[in-house]
């Protein structure tokens, strides 16, 4: 077997290459990442038993079609990933994320590998009731050029699948907590978490605090993936991954419960996103998928690694 991991080296990717040798011994595993962020240390330490081979490359440019001769499946994970600042670069979050998953999708289709891409529930945008993967297209409503370009990449993808027989499967992962060699701090709770440990007040828009989202514990996010690769699920169709929906305000007690002094200031610009909604995830549970994270289990991991180096 041969799996490809675009943006390897990220939050996501530095955690999924560690644990796939395990789930898929002997398979030859090809790194792909343009080094933009510098997770160097991502590589470091990796499983003895794992075939891999890292190429600094990027998606845009690349010659895709020879890095994907072979594979049976590619894992798209570069992408530009942070929601608040992409609207400062929305040219460049089109290029990436947008027009390189074009040209990851067509590779494919030339050497024949099945694409898992990932997109975000973000996509939904505010809802009043529970929604999910068979919601209008008027329901969907991004509020952010990142979550925007996902779309317009799950839309492609719909296309290349009934027009050029690409077989894929999309992912609409909830925002990611937990920790990893690549881990990020730029999304809610993983922020929460490092403001939290070092003493600074936690932001939060002063309306909120009981608005809720989708969240995706990492482990969940990797347990998803690899039940993707074993089952070969590339039936073109849409999956929503979360391990909860939980507000501002659990999050913010949960943190509590292991930071008590935790100081928390209401502000009047966004740090999260000003929207509300939940999400089901049945479709994919149906596949066989059980979560097994949780708030408690993530944010106190996070919590504890940061506290091993910060309050010496």
């Amino acid at each position: 077997m041969r799996i490809v991991i675009t943006g390897a080296l990220g939050h996501i990717g530095s955690r999924l290459l560690r644990v796939l040798p395990a789930r898929f011994p002997g398979a030859e595993i090809l790194l792909l990442d343009n080094l933009l962020t510098q997770r160097y240390c991502s590589l470091f330490d990796l499983p003895g038993e794992g075939r891999y081979r890292f190429v600094e490359a990027d998606i845009l440019t690349a010659d895709l079609d020879t890095m994907l001769a072979g594979a049976n499946a590619v894992v798209h994970l570069a992408a530009i990933t942070d929601a608040p600042s992409s609207f400062a670069i929305r040219e460049q979050v089109e290029r990436v994320n947008f027009e390189g998953t074009e040209r990851v999708a067509r590779a494919c289709i030339r050497t024949g590998a099945a694409l898992v891409f990932l997109s975000t529930t973000s996509v939904y945008g505010p809802q009043g009731d529970t929604v999910d993967e068979d919601c209008s297209p008027t329901d969907l409503r991004p509020q952010s050029p990142y979550a925007e370009s996902k779309l317009r990449s799950e839309r492609l993808l719909t296309q290349l699948g009934e027009a050029e027989g690409l077989r894929f499967i999309t992912c609409r992962f909830g925002t990611i907590f937990g920790v990893s060699p690549g881990i990020r701090f730029h999304t809610a709770i993983n922020k929460f978490c490092w403001q939290a440990v070092l003493g600074v007040p936690i932001t939060v828009w002063r309306t909120a605090m009981d608005q809720s989202r989708p969240y995706l514990d990492l482990e969940d996010a990797i347990g998803a993936l690899a039940l993707i690769l074993e089952k070969e699920l590339y039936d073109r169709r849409v999956y929503n991954v979360i391990t909860a929906n939980a507000t501002v305000k659990t999050i913010v007690d949960t943190i509590a419960g292991f930071v008590p002094d935790l100081n928390i200031e209401l502000v009047n610009s966004p740090i999260m996103n000003q929207l509300s909604y939940t999400v089901s995830d049945r479709r994919f549970r149906d596949q066989g998928f059980v979560p097994g994270g949780s708030l408690q289990e993530g944010i106190g991991r996070t919590i504890s690694l940061l506290k091993g180096v910060m309050q010496r």
